[in-house]
């Protein structure tokens, strides 16, 4: 996936400052085929970067305080991934900690997760259910958005194929 990034030169014109890989992506190998990548973030009150300036790499949570943002992009393997034999559950859970830090901590044991943030996300390519509390699947494909408003839900690939989603997480103060 290749990321690129726009800023100003010293006359103050719109240049390119970057043009190549997300350098924040990971792929798992104790789930192979889930892709995490971090291509941009920013804190509260933080100015536009007028350089183009990567902070990524000093981000220490994938949840963005009230004000700041996360842009996530999320690879799913099939479900079926995790019921072959060779899948190991604290190896993954392993990576997900030093991967995703702060998400990672709310996860439940069956992918389930509420954060404190609204969620602009969209499918990129493929297939795959969004389940909210009361079991419900409400299925997406290429090119459908969801709008997550704080509320508990998990992702569900049950196609045979890999599922790719963007993400901007916004931090907000919570309702009541």
């Amino acid at each position: 996936m290749r990321r690129v990034v726009t800023g100003h030169d010293e006359a103050g014109r719109s240049v390119v400052v970057s043009d190549g890989c997300i350098p924040r992506s990971r792929e798992f190998s104790s789930l192979p085929g889930w892709v995490s990548r971090l291509p941009w973030a920013t804190e509260p009150g933080e100015a536009v970067s007028r350089t183009g300036e990567d902070r990524t790499a000093k981000v220490t949570s994938l949840l963005p305080a009230p004000g700041g943002t996360r842009f996530i992009v999320l690879t799913f393997p099939p479900d079926t991934a995790m019921a072959d034999p060779a899948f190991d559950p604290v190896a993954f859970d392993q990576e997900q900690r030093a991967d995703s830090p702060g998400i990672a901590d709310l996860m439940e044991f069956d992918g389930m997760h509420t954060t404190p943030t609204v969620d602009y996300g969209i499918v990129l390519q493929g297939e795959i259910e969004l389940e909210l509390d009361d079991g419900r699947c409400t299925r997406l494909s290429t090119g459908d958005i969801v709008i997550q408003n704080g509320t508990r839900h998990g992702w569900r690939n049950r196609s045979d194929r890999p599922v790719t989603m963007a993400f901007v997480l916004v931090g907000a103060e919570r309702d009541g």
